[in-house]
Parts: C-alpha cells; sequence; structure tokens
C-alpha cells in the first residue's frame, strides 16, 4: 500500500520493544504502515504521500488525556479567564469589561477563580460580589470545579438565594445567620441552578452534576449549538497535541452529539465517555451504563467506563481524610457514597465487565474506593478490570501495597499538585488542610510508581489548561516548595509512557494504539523539539507542531 503520509526527520519514540526508536514512519489507510528510517520510509512515498519534516522534533505516540471534562471545558474557553487574579481591583476590572462585552449573556461567568480571589483573607460572599458587578448574575467557578461564588442576582435567578433543603449528601448551599445564602456553593448539586443560566443552559455541566441527559430535552437549536461548542473544543485538544480523550463526566446526550461529529467528519480525536453515576441514584441506574456501553463501541466514540465521585476537594475541605483537618476538628471531609453503597455498586458494576473510575483526593477516600474494588474482587473473582483511582492528592502508605495487589490503577494529574507550580498558592496545604505526618504522603505518584502501580497522567482540563508540556515539565523536574513536599521526579521515559503507551493499555487499546508500529492505530504528536535535548525546566516551553488521528493530520503549526 502506497503511504498517504509520511513523518520524516524525527526523534520516534515508539514505546515498541522490538524497535524503540526511529526517525520516520509511514501511514494508510489509518494505520501505520511501517517504522524505520528516512531513506526506507521515503521510498515508500508515492506520487499523492504527502510528507512531514518533523525538523529534529520528538515524535510520540498520539497523545491520550485520560482526565478531562470536554464539554464543559469547551465551554469555559469562552468565559472569564480568572487564573492568578487574587485581589478585588483585578477582579472587578477583569469582569466588568468582559461583562460589558456581552449584554446578552443571563450569567456572567468566570472561571479558573482561587478560593481568596478579593485578596488573602478576605471572603466572598455576594455582597463582596455585588460590588463587583451589581445589576446582573455573575458566578465565579474556582479552579477546581467543586465551588461557585455566586452574587445576589445569580442567587435570586437560580432561585436558592434562601437555600434548599433537598441536597445530597456532600453538597452545600453555605446558609448565613440571617437565613439567606452567603453566596458559598459547594459541589454540583449546589451550584446547578446556577450553571443553568449560562449560554449553554448548565448542558455542558450535566453529566458532571446529573449524569443525565438534558429535560426538557434539548430543542433543535440548542443541540446544533451544543454540537459546535463541543467542535471549538475537540479542535483547541487538537491544537495542544490530543489524539484521544478520556471525559470523566457523561450522559448519553454527549454520546450522540458526539457521534453526529464523526458521522460529518468533524470528529479530530476520539472521545471515551462514561456512564456517571451518583450518590442519590438507584442501583438501577446501572442498567443505563450497560446500555451505554452496549450502544457506544466504535473506535472514535465509546464507553464502557463507570464514573464517581467519592469525595470533594482539599481546598474546600470537602477531600475525604481519615484524620481531621488541623483547623476543623471534627470535621474530616464528605463522604459522597456510604461504604456499603459504594461496595454494592463495584461489586455489580464489575459483574457487568465495566471499568470504574473513582474521583478520590483525599487518604479515606482513596482507602474506601480501594475497599470497593476489593468487594469486587471478593465477589466475583479477580479480573483484568485495570480500575481507576482518580487524582490520589494523599494517600495512607498502607494503601500503596494494596493497589498493587487488587491492580488498581493511578491516575494522576502532575500540574494539580504544588509541584507543578500552577497553582502558586499549593504550599500553602501543610497547617490548615494537611498534618505534618502527611509529608511524603502528597501527590505520590513517583512512589506509586517505584512501587507497581500502573500510572496514566493527565491534565483535569478545564481544572487546568489541556497543554500536556506543562504536565510534563512537572512531572520530570517539579518544583519543591518547602520541605515538606517530597521530590516525585519521573524520568522523561516514564512521563511520556505515562501520557501514551500506559494511557492506550489503561482504555484496554494496548494492542491498537500508544505505540509507533506497523499496524497501529495512526494516531501521532510531533514536538517542536527534541524533548531529550531539552533542559528538563524548559520542558513545559516545547510546542506542539503536528498533530495526526485517525491518519489525518488535526493540526499543523
Amino acid at each position: 500500500m502506497t503511504p498517504d503520509l509520511i513523518v520524516l526527520n524525527g526523534r520516534l519514540v515508539t514505546f515498541d520493544p522490538d524497535h524503540p526508536r526511529a526517525s520516520a514512519l509511514a501511514i494508510g489507510g489509518g494505520r501505520i504502515l511501517a517504522v524505520g528510517d528516512e531513506t526506507e520510509i521515503r521510498d515508500l512515498a508515492g506520487p499523492g504521500t504527502k510528507v512531514i519534516d518533523a525538523g529534529g522534533g520528538t515524535v510520540l505516540p498520539g497523545v491520550i488525556d485520560s482526565h478531562v471534562h470536554l464539554f464543559g471545558g469547551a465551554a469555559e474557553l469562552a468565559y472569564c479567564d480568572l487564573h492568578g487574579v487574587a485581589d478585588a481591583g483585578t477582579l472587578t476590572a477583569r469582569l466588568r469589561a468582559y461583562a460589558q462585552d456581552r449584554p446578552e449573556d443571563r450569567l456572567v461567568m468566570g472561571v479558573a477563580a482561587s478560593y481568596e480571589p478579593l485578596g488573602a483573607g478576605r471572603p466572598v460572599t455576594h455582597a463582596a460580589l455585588d460590588a463587583v458587578l451589581p445589576d446582573r448574575p455573575l458566578a465565579l467557578m474556582t479552579a477546581d470545579h467543586h465551588t461557585v461564588f455566586a452574587n445576589t442576582p445569580a442567587l435570586e435567578a437560580a432561585d436558592i438565594l434562601h437555600g434548599r433543603d433537598d441536597l445530597p449528601p456532600g453538597n452545600e448551599i453555605v446558609m448565613g445567620t440571617d437565613g439567606r445564602a452567603t453566596g458559598v456553593l459547594k459541589e454540583p448539586d449546589a451550584y446547578g441552578p446556577v450553571l443553568r443560566l449560562t449560554r449553554s443552559g448548565g448542558r455542558e455541566l450535566l453529566g458532571l452534576t446529573t449524569g443525565a441527559d438534558p429535560e426538557p430535552p434539548a430543542t433543535e437549536a440548542e443541540r446544533a449549538a451544543d454540537k459546535e461548542v463541543i467542535a471549538r473544543g475537540l479542535a483547541h485538544c487538537a491544537r495542544n497535541g490530543l489524539t484521544t480523550l478520556h471525559n470523566m463526566d457523561g450522559n448519553f446526550y454527549q454520546l450522540e452529539l458526539l457521534s453526529e461529529l464523526e458521522a460529518e467528519g468533524r470528529l479530530p480525536c476520539r472521545v471515551q465517555v462514561p456512564f456517571h453515576l451518583k450518590n442519590f441514584d438507584p442501583l438501577e441506574r446501572l442498567e443505563e451504563a450497560g446500555e451505554m456501553a452496549r450502544r457506544f463501541t466504535g473506535d472514535k466514540v465509546w464507553s464502557g467506563r463507570l464514573k464517581m465521585f467519592m469525595d470533594g476537594v482539599l481546598d474546600s475541605y470537602t477531600a475525604l481524610m481519615i484524620d481531621d483537618y488541623p483547623d476543623q476538628p471534627g470535621h474530616n471531609g464528605e463522604a459522597l457514597f456510604a461504604p456499603e453503597q459504594f461496595n454494592e455498586i463495584c461489586v455489580r458494576a464489575d459483574a457487568m465487565g465495566l471499568q470504574i473510575a473513582v474521583h478520590s483526593i483525599g487518604d479515606l477516600a482513596v482507602r474506601r474506593t480501594l475497599d470497593g474494588y476489593a468487594a469486587a474482587r471478593a465477589a466475583n473473582g479477580a479480573r483484568d478490570s485495570r480500575h481507576r483511582v482518580e487524582h490520589i492528592e494523599v494517600i495512607h502508605p498502607d494503601d500503596i501495597p494494596r493497589m498493587r495487589e487488587l491492580g488498581a490503577v493511578a491516575s494522576m494529574q502532575p500540574l494539580h499538585s504544588p509541584l507543578g507550580g500552577f497553582f502558586a498558592d499549593g504550599a500553602g496545604y501543610f497547617g490548615p488542610v494537611l498534618h505534618p505526618h502527611h509529608r511524603g504522603r502528597t501527590f505520590p505518584w513517583r512512589q506509586l510508581h517505584e512501587a507497581g502501580v500502573p500510572l496514566v497522567f493527565s491534565t483535569d482540563w478545564p481544572v487546568v489548561p489541556v497543554d500536556v508540556m506543562p504536565g510534563i515539565k512537572a512531572a520530570v523536574a517539579p518544583w519543591v516548595p518547602d520541605e515538606n513536599w517530597r521530590d516525585e521526579s519521573l524520568p522523561l521515559i516514564e512521563e511520556q509512557r505515562a501520557y501514551t503507551a500506559r494511557n492506550a493499555w489503561v482504555e484496554f487499546n494496548e494492542d491498537r494504539k500508544g505505540r509507533l508500529a506497523p499496524g497501529f492505530m495512526a494516531d501521532v504528536t510531533v514536538l517542536s523539539a527534541d524533548l531529550e535535548a531539552v533542559a528538563p525546566e524548559d520542558l513545559a516551553e516545547v510546542a506542539i507542531a503536528v498533530t495526526i488521528c485517525d491518519g489525518q493530520v488535526t493540526h499543523r503549526a
């Protein structure tokens, strides 16, 4: 077969044990045809073969981001970015300028906010946000997506100014002594009513807040608009070198829109979408997860995974910890599932052949997640389940060997950690949030890798940007803020493996993708430089030169 495309002059990292390095490859029919040196690959070209000169840059199997929120991240590309804002003056100026340019928006939405966007020690209340923007509904989504701050018009428009008494465990509309909401909304079911005021009517986060489809169903105009939002998000991911996304929120609606984009030839990335089970859902909803797995089985759009949340996050004191928080005696976070309930879900889902992925930030959340996986193994027998533990920001040392024994996968995001340098206030975890004995137990990706636990990396976009290069730098050359933090640096090759070959493995596709080898899917990411020749501290500056998915060039700088 004559190649459709050849890539020359590259530094190929193939992850093929029989041919680990090469300088060129040939692609045809959506598959890799050959890998070798430039002369032999050039000789395969025909008159219509396109040629890409990698310019001496690293060429990897297509980068896979194994933890994203596609629809929400895509929608947020159009919202007001508040990353790094830490004073009232800057916050006010940025939001007022944004609001002035968008008079038609029902809700002025800021994203990537810190927990102290008005300045250190200044609480964010509806009154404080009224001073920022008094006449229009305003909401600020924190970077971790576990808290929303809302002003009075937003609380009134969402009909939650006086609270609600029907929230499931772990969700809170924080109330003041005057019987009115303070403006602090913790977790998706608390802030969901505010999100219904967004441009997408909250549909962009339904996969997170309810796991259900829009109700009432989206109109044809809404579906068309939502599809274009997702298409823009997918193009953004392709520009950042991604060829596959593992979504971490899901419903049938997203899968249907993605399938339509595929049918139209407008899907530049492969996407896996899970069924998201909430703590208030009856067990019977697992049948929907089974239906989703049966209906969506393609190479570019598929399901087969169950997603749950065990806890919240450290910053809002909702991460589930073994010990009480140092400055909040009697409080150790929020368990979103009761242990017995969670274990039964794991047993049933595992028996259905579903892969399970669970958001687990705190050490007790990690432990209870492993308890569920152990219960599934005891009930159903050991199988190659590749069940995932998402985040693992704190872990008890006793649970590291348990992860290995259970075959659980550590799914982590280097840029979440203070070691990544993206969140400047992260070094302050110790004291208010973590105890001295938590030293060496936080963001332990190197420890897990050295213990033999399968490790995969991702961004959790839009919590952090979907650009993987800062994450690569964070894992290879992490910043160590102070003596509380252990050096978790990994060799470059292991970091690359965690974003490519092992992410293909965790989706059960290791025999079809994640390698540059003949017969494998033609998913390729070409970087602008040879990573092995770049100083570790400069890795974040390397750009994406070319992205190829299914043999098609989806981005070229």
